[in-house]
């Protein structure tokens, strides 16, 4: 029979855990572990019990002078990971999501300058200045929106904007 990992709830948590002990609450109630600067505290130690873990657990309870550093290491490796300095040291991936985004910039302004100059033509001939003005006229002679419009600011009687 193959035991399956459940992300919560009842026997679930207990698969997850495994031999591991639980020594706090954790994020959401929920035992797991993961390094995070936000929860330093995981709510399971790092291993799983092992004879040799318990001896040095027994001897713990003594006095910590007693203990050579080797010891107190692997204790701390028992209940974590990582220390926090190394999880909080930043790595160089950085420089590769910043030189994938530089690249996906880089494309998408060549595919627009390669859009507007091959793909659409020249302007139309309403967009010079002569056509614009011929226009405003226009739209002046004939008195279009005379209230709010461009109409309401040209003054008939003398020939020039209000």
């Amino acid at each position: 029979m193959t035991r399956r990992r459940f992300a919560s709830g009842g026997d679930g948590i207990r698969l997850m855990v495994a031999d591991r002990q639980v020594v706090g609450h954790g994020i959401n109630g929920r035992p797991i572990y993961f390094d995070s600067p936000d929860c330093p505290f995981p709510a399971i130690r790092y291993r799983e019990v092992s004879p040799e873990l318990c001896a040095l657990r027994e001897k713990e309870l003594d006095d910590w002078k007693k203990l050579s550093l080797d010891e107190k290491k692997q204790l701390y490796r028992y209940s974590f990971c990582q220390t926090y300095a190394e999880f909080q040291h930043i790595t160089p991936e950085w420089k590769m999501c910043l030189g994938v985004a530089l690249w996906l910039v880089s494309i998408g302004i060549a595919i627009s300058i390669t859009m507007k100059t091959v793909l659409y033509g020249k302007l139309p001939d309403t967009f010079n200045d002569e056509r614009q003005s011929a226009q405003l006229r226009r739209i002046i002679q004939l008195q279009m929106n005379p209230i709010t419009g461009l109409a309401s600011k040209w003054c008939y009687r003398e020939n020039k904007w209000k």
